[in-house]
């Protein structure tokens, strides 16, 4: 299946680009997360197991548990902190 995904915040500027599409067999959130790390380099950096790293699917706050489905986005951002 075609997944958006997409990366925000300090995680787009460590990756280096803020969207990219992932043709991936993955049918939840914490495969398709394992799958990333896997590429290595600034994914295994930033997205590793864990680090504070949200998860959003089809703009819903979503956990590792959460389906994905064909077409679907899926975001990747880190904890918001107020101040």
């Amino acid at each position: 299946m075609k997944i958006q995904v997409r990366y925000f915040a300090s995680l787009r500027e460590t990756i280096g680009f803020a969207a990219e599409a992932v043709d991936t067999a993955c049918e939840d959130v914490a495969s398709l997360r394992l799958e990333l790390i896997a590429r290595g380099g600034a994914y295994s950096e930033c997205l590793a197991i864990g680090r504070p790293v949200r998860v959003a699917v089809n703009q819903v706050m979503a956990h590792d548990a959460t389906p994905l489905s064909d077409h679907g986005e899926v975001a990747f951002f880190p904890p918001v902190t107020g101040g």
